[in-house]
């Protein structure tokens, strides 16, 4: 009677054991996620970090995170000024801890040797690294050229490529290590008038991913990051080409509405927590989460959502470049406000 009840009157699998089946998986799963988990624990503190693009912005809070948690950091950025002030803000963070900022090119391969030497020089080898570096171009297509193809890709992916394959001896002499790469939703989901950005993101999830697979076996943890917008001040430092001011307007916007953006210093602490655990992928934010899930299981109407956003963006051919800090953003300021505030306070110009 008990199979009977289980299978059902004809010997075919019930509802019930389907459940059960499904009940009984799941929890296997999640024991076997705890014990990996606690197997690959990995604490920072007292450990040697590498974060690129950390003068500033994401990297910058990723940076104070790290500090605060008695980790050694070297951050790597282009501009010397930025790297002096974040320099000296991380160290009146912890006296416990060595910073070191480092000023360099990662669209120019041949500094990221000479980068990896100087760090080894001031803090040792790298146990933590976290590839952050990246530039952001808004504008329709008709407005981008190749070299803007070619350029993002040398700072999204072939720089993250090089930094890891560099201090992947380090971290398999310290019986392993963490690498975190900040990719972006713009990496999950193609975002119109962003295509340089998107089309080098999308290159960065899939060298991430295969990274993971590779170097698993020498305890070197790969994360996979795909954050959300994010208030931390990018549209003061993005370019923008077409129509500038239009440009500017709707990206701030999206990057200043509570709903659609979060702040940086809590993305940063999500993508600390990860480095520790060894995470595999981290999706942050509750718009990239709908959009990833979107994307999963409604590819064709989520490429028309695309589709129709990029309808309603600006149009130009206007090929010229201009700052975001020097694109007048239009009333009403209010809207606007929180990215500005943000901006201050993650070091930008």
């Amino acid at each position: 009677m008990l199979l009977r009840s289980t299978l059902g009157m004809r010997g075919r699998p019930s509802v019930r054991a389907w459940t059960c089946a499904a009940i009984a998986t799941a929890l296997a799963i999640d024991g076997l996620r705890r014990i990996v988990k606690r197997r690959v624990r990995f604490r920072v503190a007292g450990r040697n970090a590498l974060v690129t693009g950390g003068s500033r912005g994401l990297g910058l809070e990723i940076a104070r995170v790290l500090v605060d948690r008695g980790a050694n950091v070297a951050i790597l950025a282009r501009s010397a000024a930025e790297i002096d002030r974040a320099v000296a803000e991380l160290r009146r963070r912890s006296a416990k801890v060595r910073v070191v900022g480092i000023a360099a090119d990662l669209s120019c391969g041949s500094e990221i040797a000479a980068t990896i030497e100087r760090v080894r020089a001031v803090l040792g080898p790298v146990d933590v690294l976290v590839n952050n570096a990246g530039l952001i171009e808004v504008g329709p297509l008709d407005t981008n050229t190749e070299e803007d193809f070619q350029t993002a890709m040398r700072v999204h992916c072939f720089g993250p490529l090089r930094l890891m394959l560099g201090l992947r001896d380090d971290m398999r002499r310290r019986g392993g290590g963490r690498i975190a790469n900040i990719a972006s939703i713009g990496g999950v989901v193609a975002i119109p008038h962003l295509l340089p950005y998107s089309t080098s993101k999308f290159a960065l999830m899939g060298l991430s991913e295969a990274m993971r697979a590779e170097l698993a076996a020498e305890r070197i943890f790969v994360s996979t990051v795909a954050p959300s917008l994010m208030r931390a001040g990018s549209p003061v430092n993005a370019k923008f080409k077409g129509r500038p001011a239009e440009e500017n307007a709707w990206f701030t916007l999206a990057d200043s509405l509570p709903g659609l953006s979060m702040p940086a210093s809590r993305t940063a602490r999500v993508i600390v927590r990860a480095l520790e655990d060894g995470t595999a992928h981290v999706v942050i934010g509750l718009p990239a989460k709908i959009l990833a899930v979107a994307k999963g299981l409604f590819p064709n109407a989520a490429a028309a959502v695309t589709a129709l956003a990029g309808f309603l963006l600006p149009r130009s051919h206007d090929k010229s470049v201009k700052n975001g800090h020097d694109v007048r953003l239009p009333p009403p300021r209010v809207m606007t406000a929180a990215t500005l505030r943000m901006a201050a306070d993650s070091n930008a110009p």
